[in-house]
């Protein structure tokens, strides 16, 4: 994976949502997107693919 990727982590402020960021972070990945609940509700499925169908993703976490 480049490291210019575009990669979402959902639940960066938790425990293992967090220790993904730093680990990719940590290898050099800089463009990472995190969205907290308030800025997209995970549970609401017309956001989550409203939030998709604008970007093109790499990886998901």
């Amino acid at each position: 994976m480049d490291k210019n990727s575009k990669i979402y982590v959902a639940g960066h402020r938790g425990m293992a949502g967090s220790a993904i960021v730093r680990i990719l972070k940590h290898k050099g990945y800089h463009n990472i997107i995190k969205k907290t609940s308030a800025e997209l509700d995970l549970r609401n499925q017309e956001k989550v693919n409203e939030f998709f169908k604008k970007r093109i993703l790499i990886a998901l976490f």
